[in-house]
């Protein structure tokens, strides 16, 4: 569990660049990680996740520049998130294909947050491996799969096009669209069915919020992405007993 965990710690720390790197079109691979304000290569002793952002205390060895502490949160969050789907699907092939789902998902909440983007570079790799899971996946049928999709993008697509026609503007980005095509491979259309619910619940508390804390109107984008990601992994993990416990409130006949 410990050598999972620290792997998982590293895997955190590729997802931060994944995260900097992706909407700005720069490679994965080249240049290697640099200070992105003095642009100084890192040296490796000041690479090692979470444990050399709390040795320098948050700043670049080179130039001194603050580093965001939002790095280490991604670099704490993945063991956890790694650690929760271990648990529920054990080590496996349903464990690598749910680990990849909830990767995207983490890398796309916060590109979303920053850029108000879901880029089709993560999002159709992503639907392509949950499609080709569909096929061999023994709790969904590629029915279902295609279902999830279908109720996913297709319930986005049509909030866009009635707000189009209604207010003759976008309200809401087809990024989001083709990102609950995605979700909707993994989870099926009950638990996509929860991840808009519960993603639209957060997106609007959330917006209420900085309405009344910033003086925001109705008119500021608030980027939805970032709400559907975590929405997606409550569905994917306790979805089930989320469901069965709503259901429970209403008799059977």
């Amino acid at each position: 569990m410990i050598l999972f965990g620290l792997l998982s710690l590293c895997w955190g720390s590729f997802l931060n660049v994944v995260i900097y790197r992706v909407p700005l079109g720069m490679s994965l691979s080249h240049p290697p990680s640099t200070c992105p304000a003095c642009l100084k290569r890192i040296k490796p002793q000041d690479n090692i996740p979470i444990l050399s952002y709390l040795m320098l205390r948050g700043r670049c060895r080179s130039c001194g520049v603050r580093v965001s502490p939002r790095y280490v949160f991604v670099e704490a969050l993945t063991p956890v998130v790694m650690v929760l789907l271990f648990f529920k699907f054990g080590l496996g092939w349903a464990f690598a294909v749910f680990a990849l789902f909830s990767s995207a998902l983490i890398v796309l909440a916060f590109i979303d947050y920053d850029h108000k983007l879901l880029p089709d570079r993560i999002v159709f790799p992503a639907a392509a491996a949950g499609l080709a899971y569909a096929f061999f996946r023994p709790d969904m049928s590629l029915g279902q799969a295609l279902l999830g999709a279908a109720v996913g993008g297709g319930f986005l697509l049509l909030v866009f096009g009635l707000y189009y026609l209604i207010r003759r503007k976008e309200g809401l980005g087809m990024g989001d669209v083709t990102m609950m095509v995605m979700v909707g491979l993994y989870l099926g259309w009950p638990k996509t069915v929860l991840t808009l619910i519960l993603g639209s619940f957060a997106g609007a508390l959330a917006g209420g919020i900085l309405m009344a804390v910033r003086k925001k109107d109705l008119q500021f984008a608030l980027p939805f992405g970032t709400f559907l990601a975590p929405a997606a992994y409550v569905a994917l993990v306790w979805g089930d007993r989320i469901i069965s416990a709503y259901l429970s409130l209403y008799p059977h006949p």
